[in-house]
């Protein structure tokens, strides 16, 4: 009777193995049940968090009649060290801003080879609006902050974040969908935007279309939001 009383309660046979040969005093006993007692909360809130994201996803596949083809997924971006330069595009519509952070990024290129400096990594892109249109900025990873380029380069810590994030495969010309999608997970899973969305490009060689993108949406919890 005991055994039975014991696994129902979540005890492992080793455990309850222990248990019955060690004959616990009360104290004990009472201690192992507190921790059998957290272990079950953690497991219950892990359970109902899931909960919340097949809710989520249910209710998505409902509005759009397709199961989604990206994953989000919520992460610490750790700060880093860029250099940058920057750029007014006139709104944040893909006609606007790729005129603006392509040649961007190809005069930052050069001068970085000119100069005889590797990126740290990836190219990042992130915009930030402006009394006249949007300020577009196109960075590279670095790994010093001694660094000479000329006018118009800017060397910039960017912060760490907690960021939604999701895989993009294709041109970001034709994101505004995926975008959009991010913006209804982070709502339906109790976040809300807290900064300038970025966009790390994983892969940028060849045509546009080819292009594997990694958005990252910093988020914190919304207000009275559980988790």
């Amino acid at each position: 009777n005991r055994i039975i009383a014991l696994k129902d309660l979540g005890f492992t046979l080793q455990q309850v193995q222990q248990i019955l040969e060690q004959e616990p005093s009360v104290d004990e006993l009472k201690a192992m049940l507190r921790m059998r007692r957290a272990e079950l909360e953690s497991r219950v809130r892990a359970d109902i968090e899931r909960l919340a994201r097949v809710e989520a996803r249910i209710s998505i596949i409902e509005r759009e009649g397709l199961m989604p083809t990206n994953e989000v997924v919520i992460k610490q971006i750790p700060p880093v060290k860029v250099v940058e330069m920057r750029g007014v595009a006139a709104s944040y519509e893909p006609d606007s801003i790729t005129p603006v952070v392509g040649p961007l990024f190809e005069e930052l290129i050069q001068r970085l080879e000119a100069a005889g400096v590797m990126p740290a990594g990836p190219g990042i892109a992130y915009y930030e609006p402006v009394s006249d249109g949007v300020l577009v900025h196109a960075a590279f990873p670095i790994g010093t902050d001694s660094l000479d380029l000329g006018d118009g380069v800017y060397i910039v810590d960017l912060p760490e974040i907690e960021a939604a994030t999701l895989i993009y495969h294709g041109s970001m010309d034709h994101a505004d969908r995926v975008v959009q999608e991010l913006a209804r997970w982070i709502e339906a899973h109790g976040y809300v935007s807290s900064g300038y969305a970025r966009e790390v490009y994983l892969e940028a060689m060849g045509p546009r279309d080819q292009w594997v993108t990694e958005l990252q949406e910093p988020v914190i919890k919304a207000a009275g939001a559980k988790g």
